[in-house]
């Protein structure tokens, strides 16, 4: 998957999902949502799965996410409740599907 290739091998895998639900849809979002929440924080690899929605628009939903490492993130995207909860987001969600921007720590000096 390309969406592998790019990260370290070694060390954490921390990242931002971000998407807008469609007019009409936040609280079902917020519920699809919930859900994988529950589902991804039993992920042995899994470090963190935190879900936001932006103060100033109820609509944009944030989810801060960290794995173990590569291979927990792996882990994590071939799990099916992931491609269940993507393929029912793609129809509740303006975007075509979640915005990824991948973290890296900073270091300081």
């Amino acid at each position: 998957m390309d969406i592998l290739n790019n990260l370290p091998e070694q060390g954490p895998v921390s990242l931002i999902a971000e998407f807008t639900a469609r007019a009409g849809y936040v609280e079902r979002v917020a519920v699809l949502l919930a859900g994988l929440a529950a589902d991804v924080r039993r992920e042995p690899g899994n470090v963190a799965f935190d879900c936001f929605q932006r103060l100033d628009d109820e609509g944009k939903f944030v989810v801060y996410e960290i794995y173990r490492d590569k291979a927990a993130f792996a882990a994590h995207i071939a799990a099916d409740y992931g491609a269940v909860f993507n393929a029912k987001l793609r129809e509740l969600i303006v975007e075509p599907n979640s915005i990824l921007t991948f973290l890296t720590p900073l270091r300081a000096g």
